[in-house]
């Protein structure tokens, strides 16, 4: 797609849609050429919002990307700004047409293909970091284990030159809940996904001693991502007999772990190894036409290369994922994904939500008015290639190629599945500037547009803004980004990174009561 503002103040999507998106910021009663039409605005409309084209009427529908945004719900005319106060979601029908639009994997050439330099795991997989994990199994630990973890990275990780980073893993939950409940479940999948993750490269637990998470339980149940026959080490605070006497021993217990983890050293390894995270928060009404397409290019060039990537954020492709069926390997594969947005348009009844509720403030004031526009722009990220999967939150991640994970769209609590289910990368898109690390996976950040990328340089990894005014095309911003993950995933620091920024985004998803 190439677009130049020399040419045009908007830009039409699809010969079906009624209405255009503004590129610039254009002033009432200025007169445009759009899709083929002379029109007068009547309303101030912001860069990224939409004009309509034609007469819209009470009920009909408004169309972006050739597919249903919303309806009006009042008359529009030519001109006119389409937005919140005059557009909602509405109900309809979409079609699945299961499995209609599978394509082929067309492998990249032996020539052409690309390799990483990354840490080699005894279970086969390939770490991009090589990082040491201190892991709450609840709350009450959270202060003790980053205790031990500031101790720890001063006093010992310089003499471990190959060991990344150590961090800590804490969190909100592991109590007041029922014993061998669904939620507790979710948890210990969660924690034992993040010890089981190939950019861990060893790891301690470290509890209360009195939680309902008891580590035993959480052992058993995942013993095969643990992959040991022996319980791993476990500090409880009350056995320890304190805090201090807890961040003494916790320190202690982290010298084998580092001396293994410094065993590792970057080596070559195939793209396949790669699992992509695919996230996008602080949206705006480019991301469906500049960063999201092109993460997607990217996306097919990876799985091409024999990779993963993973889609999730199940309330951000609401109203998009007849798309994903279409492209489902098989009707059980298009089933699941049908299945969990039943579950969720349930589960947000049952809270009072609606899925709609989901567009934030500034995805508004960046342009995108339903969950529907939303939607169709964030399911761009995934590329074009076969839905080979759909997965629970945080289970492991074992078939190849461009998968499903069922999460919700608030961006910690994705990432936090997508990486307990084996993500060892991440790509995240943004309008309005989100500012997202995610240790101990490397967060690249892609700007929807050039004034996000130029207000924000120091957090911003690459300007796919440059397809909105011209400058480049998807494919060859898609390449750039591709380059820069492999080129990350061999040890370049992203912008997120090089700040330290990604402990606290650790955010387990938790569900049911608290009691």
């Amino acid at each position: 797609m190439h677009i130049s503002l020399q040419e045009t103040a908007t830009i039409h999507l699809h010969p079906t849609d009624n209405i255009v998106i503004a590129m610039v910021p254009l002033n009432a009663q200025r007169t445009i050429d759009a899709a083929g039409r002379r029109i007068t605005l009547n309303q101030l409309v912001g860069a990224g919002h939409k004009i309509a084209i034609e007469a819209i009427a009470v009920g009909d529908p408004v169309r972006r990307y050739g597919q249903i945004i919303g309806f009006a719900t009042m008359a529009i005319t030519a001109g006119d700004h389409v937005h919140t106060h005059n557009l909602h979601v509405g109900s309809m029908q979409l079609d699945y047409a299961v499995g209609s639009a599978v394509g082929t994997i067309d492998p990249i050439p032996t020539s052409e293909t690309r390799t990483f330099m990354g840490y080699h795991r005894p279970d086969g997989s390939v770490g991009t970091r090589n990082t040491v994990a201190v892991i709450g199994t609840v709350n009450c630990s959270s202060h003790t284990l980053k205790k031990i973890v500031d101790r720890a990275k001063r006093e010992l990780l310089p003499a471990y030159p190959n060991v990344t980073d150590i961090i800590a893993l804490s969190h909100k939950h592991g109590c007041a809940t029922r014993d061998g409940s669904p939620e507790l479940g979710m948890l210990q999948r969660t924690l034992a996904g993040f010890a089981h993750n190939p950019n861990v490269a060893g790891y301690i637990f470290v509890g209360l001693g009195c939680e309902t998470n008891q580590f035993e339980s959480l052992f058993l149940a995942h013993r095969s991502r643990f992959g040991a026959m022996s319980l791993p080490t476990y500090i409880a605070i009350q056995d320890e007999g304190g805090v201090a006497n807890t961040i003494e021993s916790g320190v202690n217990a982290l010298v084998p772990v580092l001396a293994h983890a410094n065993q590792f050293t970057r080596s070559e390894a195939p793209i396949s190894a790669l699992s992509l995270a695919l996230q996008c928060g602080g949206s705006d009404g480019f991301s469906g036409i500049s960063a999201n397409p092109a993460l997607g290019y990217a996306v097919d060039l990876l799985v091409r290369h024999g990779g993963t990537a993973v889609l999730s954020e199940t309330p951000e492709i609401y109203g998009a994922e007849h798309l994903l069926t279409r492209r489902a390997v098989s009707p059980a594969v298009a089933d699941k994904l049908i299945s969990r947005i039943h579950w969720w348009e349930e589960y947000t009844r049952r809270e009072g939500f609606e899925i709609d509720n989901n567009p934030s403030h500034g995805n508004k004031a960046g342009g995108l008015t339903t969950i529907y526009e939303k939607s169709l722009g964030a399911v761009a990220k995934g590329g074009s290639m076969p839905l080979t999967a759909v997965y629970e939150y945080a289970d492991h991640i074992t078939q190849k190629g461009f998968v499903y994970m069922d999460t919700p769209g608030y961006d910690p609590v994705s990432a936090t599945g997508q990486v307990a289910g084996g993500c060892n990368l991440l790509a995240f898109t943004t309008g309005r500037g989100s500012v997202f690390g995610f240790k101990p996976v490397p967060s690249i950040k892609i700007a929807t547009n050039s004034t996000t990328y130029e207000r924000m340089k120091s957090d911003m990894d690459i300007n796919a803004g440059t397809i909105v005014t011209g400058h480049e095309s998807i494919a060859q911003v898609g390449q750039r980004i591709f380059d820069l993950l492999i080129a990350v995933a061999s040890g370049q620091q992203s912008l997120s990174e090089a700040q330290d920024i990604g402990e606290e985004e650790f955010n387990p998803w938790m569900l049911g009561a608290t009691m």
